[in-house]
């Protein structure tokens, strides 16, 4: 497990260097913005005009050099076309996503940093290789599904948010989401291995079941992939905001521009968040009626209003209100996206509040 650990840190500080050598100096950026343009209006037998003997502004210099002999041109009849800065859209309207390119701009068109991307993947791989062989190694140690306690699920929970993204890194060019990924799953494992940590031991009796297999595993693959969907919410809201500050009269500049700057429009995330979200559902929900069944089985009844039935049930009711919400005109963009984020919050604390500090038959209360 401590190997895993060092690999998916290895590979975080691989995902931020791809995004620090991706980025472009702002002074290169308005060069390109400037000189591009102007370069596509110098006809073929165009002659570039002799500077006059009085200084000229850098800016005047640029423009001296791509613009046309003419006197026309709006000048004053100094013969110096000055470059017209081109017009930029911050501002993304739509929150349908249907046609959203998910793929951010991170690496700019740098080798260096693409190649920082590819060591990146190629470290998360091996560390959910490592991390998949701690589990089966666990597993055959106890003899029994590795996911008896807090420690044992959390591990499982981080493995599942690996895959999730490792699985739609296959269908969408999601690259530049693996830095946002990593950090829960480092965190994660950080409080298992330190906090949550129990040696090995072999279940109560009512807990040893099949449905142990079936309900938790499919718990465990909701937390996982919830996991995306609420990233893809909070990277939503953010980047709206950003779009929003800088559509302003007076856009104000934030240390964190370059990166919003370069992750997908609001529509993409928007829309990856819902597709996640709305697959996942129905898992969540067989969950929920698996461990009722299971209930039955172990305790003799369905349905109890235990702690933790309790807040699975509330957490459907949350994530069912998203989906409503997000197929509903008025609810789409950051109304919908906050409520996916309550509904988020609602399974961390059925996961840590409920197990941690509030009794009952799920409890792990000492873990």
């Amino acid at each position: 497990m401590y190997s895993a650990i060092a690999v998916y840190t290895l590979a975080f500080f691989a995902f931020c260097a791809e995004w620090v050598f991706g980025s472009r100096s702002r002074v290169a950026q308005q060069s390109a913005a400037l000189a591009a343009p102007a370069a596509e209006r110098v006809p073929a037998s165009a002659s570039v005009p002799v500077a006059a003997a009085r200084p000229v502004a850098p800016a005047a210099a640029i423009a001296a050099a791509y613009g046309s002999s003419s006197g026309a041109s709006g000048d004053g009849g100094t013969g110096v076309a000055l470059a017209e800065r081109p017009v930029v859209v911050v501002r993304d309207t739509g929150h349908d996503g249907d046609g959203a390119d998910d793929a951010g701009n991170v690496t700019g068109g740098s080798d260096r940093s693409d190649r920082f991307g590819r060591i990146a993947v190629a470290f998360t791989v091996l560390a959910f290789l490592l991390h998949v062989g701690t589990l089966l190694a666990r597993g055959f140690a106890v003899k029994r599904a590795p996911w008896g306690n807090m420690y044992e699920f959390s591990t499982s929970v981080a493995v599942m948010v690996v895959a999730a993204f490792l699985i739609l890194m296959t269908r969408r060019p999601v690259r530049w989401l693996g830095l946002f990924v990593l950090l829960p799953v480092i965190t994660t494992l950080g409080v298992a291995v330190t906090v949550l940590y129990t040696d090995t031991q072999q279940l109560v009796p009512a807990l040893h079941s099949y449905w142990l297999w079936i309900h938790v595993s499919t718990a465990i693959v909701s937390f996982g992939a919830l996991h995306i969907g609420a990233l893809a919410s909070i990277l939503y809201l953010m980047k709206d905001s950003y779009q929003k500050r800088m559509a302003g009269p007076a856009p104000a500049s934030r240390p964190w521009d370059t990166v919003m700057e370069r992750i997908p429009s609001p529509s993409s995330l928007d829309k990856t968040a819902y597709r996640v979200n709305a697959l996942i559902f129905p898992l969540w929900t067989f969950a929920v009626v698996a461990g009722a069944i299971w209930a039955e089985n172990a305790w003799g009844r369905y349905w109890g209003w235990d702690p933790k039935e309790t807040w699975s049930f509330i957490t459907w009711v949350a994530y069912a209100a998203y989906l409503h919400a997000r197929a509903t005109g008025g609810w789409k963009g950051r109304n919908a996206a906050w409520l996916s984020l309550l509904a988020f919050a609602c399974f961390l604390f059925n996961y840590y509040g409920v197990n941690i500090f509030i009794n009952g038959l799920h409890s792990y209360s000492g873990v």
